[in-house]
């Protein structure tokens, strides 16, 4: 469960929690067509807080609302600047930011151009998103039977609200399997993502990830992940990658803004290496986590102080 805070940011608006409604004719909530974002408040080890990489995730809002024709009225600043005084106003010092854009009431139909755009942003407390064990020993993870979809089915660059059914039904099916999260093939039958999240393989000592051409979401923690490997000289290849490569990995793990850097320790009941979380892996979660909590300084373009 999500717990309550105060405030949420509504069109420029702090209102109540309570008071953060919408009408049930709605667009998005019968459509789809809205974009999000999924964003992280990190206290560091000064005591400081700073949210992580705020700017680029709300310029990847506003791409999105352009790829989905939604017109924003609000800028990037703005909405940075929402974001951080809807953090302070809830007195939270680490936190999971939602900024959302819909389409609000007015006419009906798939058309919908000419009703309004409202933006939101709701914080609240979020620890791990597959858990602190996750993190430390790996989770275990299927091939869904759901695909990712195609390039030119879907608008895979964008963080449109509707795009998520699909990986919420592939996250349905496999936890009632008994696994963790659910990993997607593309059209192709190659590995895309999992449910919410990137993916690396790590084999022979090198490191593999799909590449942001075919239908992948590009990430911003992959490429924070991208930007630590190169730094720690480890070299990434991005290219296809097939699903039974991921049976014979030495080390397979996720990254995303809600799941970090997680390890998976299992894919389709076949253990991954030795079924724990690996070197490499252990080495980019470290930095990772040194980065966004400290005493890490080297990245404070990242770093969004409140």
């Amino acid at each position: 469960m999500v717990d309550k805070v105060e405030k949420i940011w509504m069109d420029g608006e702090l209102v109540a929690w309570d008071d953060a409604k919408v009408h049930i004719l709605t667009h998005t909530l019968h459509y789809g067509l809205g974009v999000f974002e999924g964003i992280r408040c990190y206290r560091r080890n000064d005591g400081r807080s700073a949210i992580f990489r705020l700017r680029e995730h709300i310029d990847r809002l506003l791409e999105s609302a352009k790829v989905a024709d939604m017109a924003i009225a609000h800028d990037s600043d703005e909405l940075c600047d929402a974001c951080l005084e809807t953090v302070r106003q809830n007195g939270l010092d680490e936190c999971y930011l939602r900024p959302l854009a819909y389409v609000g009431e007015g006419a009906m139909g798939l058309y919908g151009r000419d009703n309004p755009v409202h933006t939101s942003i709701a914080v609240w407390r979020w620890g791990a998103y597959l858990g602190d064990e996750g993190l430390e020993k790996g989770i275990r993870a299927k091939i869904s039977s759901y695909a990712r979809p195609g390039v030119n089915i879907s608008m895979t660059k964008a963080k449109i609200v509707g795009n998520y059914v699909n990986s919420i039904l592939a996250k349905r099916e496999v936890v009632a399997a008994g696994y963790d999260e659910a990993i997607m093939l593309d059209p192709q039958g190659y590995v895309a993502e999992a449910s919410g999240e990137n993916i690396f393989v790590v084999k022979n000592g090198a490191i593999s990830t799909p590449p942001v051409g075919v239908s992948i979401l590009g990430g911003i923690t992959r490429n924070t992940v991208l930007t630590l490997c190169e730094e720690l000289g480890l070299d990434v290849t991005e290219r296809l990658i097939s699903r039974d490569e991921l049976y014979t990995a030495e080390e397979v793990f996720f990254t995303g803004t809600a799941a970090e850097v997680t390890p998976v320790r299992e894919v389709d009941e076949r253990q991954v290496g030795n079924g724990a979380r690996g070197e490499l892996t252990k080495r980019l979660q470290d930095r990772f986590f040194q980065v966004v909590r400290g005493p890490e300084e080297s990245h404070a373009e990242w770093l969004a102080y409140l």
